[in-house]
């Protein structure tokens, strides 16, 4: 089970981390707020001063083919909001090589 699965880099999150310090992540489904805490600290080396997640609900999708009524789901996903302490800060930029 991976905690962490890959950071959302929007125009919205952007602006919310320049702004708040604030990040959002994708996270596991099963993964808690502690996990989650801990593995921001440890894979970036910051202190987090709180987390909140909420899950989105996958939507139903369905479509037209030569066999007939195709229909399906996307997958639900779990987003966690990072706080971080003041003077801490994530640079997703500098891994890139």
């Amino acid at each position: 089970m991976s905690i962490i699965i890959k950071p959302i880099q929007t125009e919205k999150t952007t602006k919310i981390g320049q702004k708040h310090k604030k990040y959002v992540f994708e996270v596991g489904l099963s993964a808690n707020k502690i996990e989650i805490r801990k593995a921001i600290e440890t894979m970036f080396g910051v202190i987090v001063e709180s987390v909140q997640t909420n899950i989105t609900i996958g939507k139903s999708r369905s479509r037209m083919s030569k066999r007939g009524f195709i229909q399906g789901k996307s997958s639900n996903r779990k987003k966690a909001t990072i706080t971080l302490k003041e003077g801490q800060e994530i640079n997703f930029n500098e891994n890139l090589s």
